[in-house]
């Protein structure tokens, strides 16, 4: 079989493009294009298959990668012909309208059957579009110039067949030998007429004058107008925030159920939750951070309903059970630590009395052969935290080092630990089986499900224990100073080595997502800029701001010559401390600082060997509580320059985040502070950008061509240059709250919006809309009077008139996804607004460990009785184009 490829590139002289065809099971193969004329590259390929993948890619002329696609193209060849003509276009991923080709439009047209296309042997044209449609009334037609399609006359219009999703195809006769110009239609199948036509310049291809030859005329996206794109709207709102008259002191995976219901009531398309993995560490409301998994895999029992389990509660224990879960329902506040202990006293209970039956349990069986790749080491890690009560697996008696055929011991009928084992194996079982029931139901009724991916791994947790390889141990990840907090965040996670990652294609990455998409449809990738460089500290350090960014391009010793300035090790990169500084930082306290402090002949003053670094400091007052004096010399540690860190034998150097703000600066010579000033900002804001555009466009495809779910990446905080472009070359959607620009503006607002975009007013990191109104009067005048376009004075609270006029900001605009946490649909009618807005918040960055525990203060079968509240959000959300 022949196949004769075209396709439209404008190359720079010495590139030169390549088609390369992949094979299951074997090699890819490369073909060299040559071009021809007008832009056009074309080669010849034998192929004997019915179908083909594909892509094309950019190089230079030492066959070096410059560009490629990243989706791949996919042809199937009718059996009557054996010759084939393919008219091509490059394969961009990023043009929104291809981009419509997700598991949310899936879950929408979820009635999907596939057409068959007819070609016949006199056809000489097949036309090929993609064009994910999330109507589904319509369908596309086509027609164009020559007389066989309709010279121009919509009525005559050649209607294509949904081949594959939102996959087009026409065959067609064109006996006319003549330049073909044509456009794509939308067709209304139930007013049976052409609704639209699409926008831009008309579509072209070229005769055929070969019999026994068909030519494909392959198109990659449909020229959508804005208002025929998908658009939704959503609700934000954490699982364990949900409150209803069958939980147990905490939302659980059932309720998104009740959940959902309210969501079709409001025509909300969208539920987005926050992370549901399991963080049981210590039992303790620091497991409450949701962000802080023991396993990337495992589910969190706190969501486990104990009324929906396999098997009943024993007899004797459902009076105490009622008893317990109306105690703890009554709460207005999480209270995890009962809660967690409660759950666990049932299941266990459950487990013993049926754990004949469930062993039996061919489900069960299936669910373990299934999963045993994590859920093995994960049953063993719950059952040796559990016995040496610590997830520190460096502190354990025993398999302090993962090893395969030890750990698959506990699975075994001859273990002690077999019972055990088998407790957590059959919890995450059950945890499956409920949240995938209520995410089948929300399916159903036409509700996608929008999930949160922590960007970093606790340190304690099954993967930092069974793949030690994969993380950086050694270092802490976290971020820089921001308006949250001024000292930067240490999320004392581990950092990844992307080196190691990289030499399986990304398999743990790739893993993750596959087992994400079982029950998502949209992903919220946590703090994006991750994938592109990471904020990263030393174990010495406890603040965040004694970070750098990892990788970054450092600054070498020869530099500090080159910009003139006299570097000395002592004097840059340890804490500078004065007389003057002693007493600004201690003050009366100062003879107390010199236990920890030694007196230089010079007259400055050095950290003693013992206490030089936070690390020491923050672990000698675990012991010996130290109260303000801990925090000032904790804080004294970071009056530095320069941060160190080896590389290949040698030490480099990364600017102290805000170095124009220490107090080790402020001592500095102005010309000294110039040239430093000079050099961070080159550092920061101009040599780093190519690296991180580098790294990010290594990692992000190949992990993103791995799912069909909606990517959307938080790209809040210090966002580099390079971090936009990425995005929208990759299509994954960017996230835009009104009170945190990246811009150098007060607020965003909403209407310049593209369509690439999350619009919201809030996150589950920021105060609630009411409170924040509360913390700041002058800003709030601000935004009531140049955001909002109020005149006069700001009322002293947020009522529910400003809080709808802030709700359609972000509806009636072109963002594809409009998504409010819970807190603020509440905020709009007086009666169902929490009198407690205090009770709404649900992290504080700047305070660490949090207690992550906001629940709804009204039941969800309450919220689905309150009509007209719910007829004026479903009649908002319609009214917009978002229903």
């Amino acid at each position: 079989m022949k196949l004769y490829f075209n396709v439209g590139y404008v190359a720079k002289a010495g590139e030169n493009l390549q088609l390369i065809i992949g094979e299951e099971g074997a090699s890819a193969h490369i073909h060299t294009m040559f071009y021809a004329e007008n832009g056009l590259w074309k080669c010849e390929v034998d192929f004997f298959s019915k179908s083909i993948s594909y892509k094309y890619q950019l190089v230079d002329e030492k066959a070096r990668v410059l560009r490629e696609e990243f989706v791949l193209h996919h042809l199937n060849f009718p059996h009557n012909y054996k010759e084939f003509i393919i008219f091509d276009e490059w394969n961009n991923k990023n043009f929104p309208e291809h981009y419509l080709n997700n598991k949310i439009l899936y879950n929408k047209l979820h009635g999907f059957l596939p057409e068959k296309v007819p070609v016949l042997k006199k056809h000489t044209h097949l036309f090929r579009l993609e064009a994910p449609i999330y109507n589904s009334d319509w369908k596309i037609v086509l027609f164009g110039s020559t007389k066989s399609l309709g010279s121009w006359n919509i009525d005559n219009a050649v209607h294509l067949y949904q081949t594959d999703f939102g996959v087009w195809e026409a065959s067609v006769e064109i006996p006319e030998n003549e330049f073909i110009q044509f456009k794509y239609c939308l067709y209304d199948v139930k007013e049976k007429r052409v609704i639209d036509i699409e926008t831009g310049e008309n579509r072209f291809t070229v005769a055929n004058p070969f019999t026994d030859v068909l030519q494909m005329v392959s198109n990659h996206y449909f020229k959508f107008k804005a208002y025929q794109m998908y658009h939704d709207a959503g609700v934000a709102v954490p699982v364990f925030s949900l409150r209803s008259e069958e939980g147990f002191g905490v939302g659980e995976f059932l309720d998104i159920k009740k959940l959902a219901d309210w969501a079709q009531e409001t025509n909300l398309g969208i539920i987005q939750i926050l992370p549901i993995n399991d963080t049981t560490a210590n039992y303790s409301w620091t497991d409450s951070y949701p962000y802080a998994a023991v396993s990337v895999y495992a589910l969190h029992p706190q969501y486990i309903s104990l009324e929906k389990l396999d098997f009943p509660l024993p007899e004797k224990l459902v009076d105490a059970y009622l008893s317990e879960k109306e105690a703890l329902n009554t709460l207005e506040l999480i209270d995890y630590e009962k809660v967690i202990a409660g759950k666990w006293k049932y299941l266990k209970a459950v487990f013993n009395t049926e754990k004949e039956n469930i062993y039996k349990d061919r489900g069960f069986k299936k669910f373990i052969k299934d999963n045993e790749s994590w859920l093995v080491p994960y049953a063993a890690f719950c059952v040796l935290r559990d016995k040496y009560k610590t997830p520190n697996f460096n502190e354990w008696k025993t398999h302090k080092k993962y090893i395969a055929g030890k750990i698959l011991q506990f699975f075994t009928l001859k273990s002690k630990d077999y019972d055990s084992s088998m407790l957590h194996a059959w919890v995450q079982y059950q945890l499956h089986k409920q949240l995938k029931d209520a995410v089948d139901y929300a399916h159903n009724l036409g509700v996608s499900l929008k999930g949160d991916l922590p960007i970093g791994i606790y340190r304690y947790s099954v993967e930092a224990w069974a793949e030690p390889e994969l993380f950086g141990m050694d270092f802490q990840a976290g971020a820089p100073p921001d308006q949250f907090t001024e000292l930067g965040q240490n999320w004392e996670f581990p950092t990844y080595n992307w080196e190691a990652m990289k030499e399986d294609d990304y398999r743990w990455w790739k893993n993750r997502f596959k087992a994400l998409e079982q029950y998502f449809d949209a992903m919220r990738i946590d703090h994006i800029l991750g994938f592109f460089r990471i904020w990263r500290m030393p174990i010495s350090a406890v603040q965040g701001i004694l970070g750098y960014f990892y990788p970054a391009v450092p600054i070498v010793a020869d530099e500090f010559k080159a910009w003139q300035i006299p570097f000395n090790f002592d004097r840059y990169c340890k804490p500078f401390i004065n007389t003057q500084i002693l007493w600004d930082y201690f003050g009366n306290n100062s003879e107390k600082a010199l236990e920890f402090i030694d007196r230089n002949q010079d007259g400055t003053y050095s950290f003693k060997e013992e206490f030089d670094s936070q690390r020491k400091l923050a672990d000698f007052f675990k012991k010996h509580p130290g109260g303000v004096l801990e925090e000032q010399l904790i804080s004294l540690c970071a009056n530095v320059l320069f941060l160190t860190e080896e590389r290949n034998g040698e030490l480099v150097y990364h600017p102290r985040f805000n170095v124009y703000h220490t107090e080790s600066y402020k001592y500095l010579p102005e010309s000294e502070k110039k040239s430093i000033y000079d050099l961070y900002h080159d550092y920061f804001f101009r040599r780093q950008d190519h690296l991180w555009y580098e790294k990010a466009m290594e990692k992000l495809p190949v992990i993103l061509n791995a799912t069909k779910m909606l990517i959307c990446g938080e790209d809040l905080g210090m966002v580099p240059a390079c971090v936009p472009i990425v995005m929208d070359e990759l299509a994954i959607i960017a996230l835009k709250v009104q009170r945190m620009p990246s811009e150098n503006i007060p607020f965003y607002n909403p209407k310049n919006a593209g369509y690439m975009n999350v619009v919201t007013a809030s996150s589950h990191d920021s105060s609630t809309l009411r409170q924040w109104w509360k913390e700041d009067s002058v800003l709030a005048q601000k935004y009531f009077n140049q955001q909002l376009i109020q005149y006069g004075k700001a009322p002293e609270d947020l009522n529910p008139d400003l809080a709808e006029i802030i709700m359609k900001q972000h509806l009636y605009n072109d963002a594809m996804l409009a998504i409010f946490p819970i807190q603020e649909f509440f905020a709009t009618d007086a009666e169902l607004s929490n009198k407690n807005m205090n009770n709404e918040r649900i992290n504080n960055p700047a305070v660490f460990p949090h207690y992550w525990r906001y629940r709804m203060h009204i039941k969800l079968e309450s919220l689905k009785e309150k009509q007209v509240f719910n007829e004026k959000i479903s009649h908002w959300i319609k009214d917009s184009g978002r229903g």
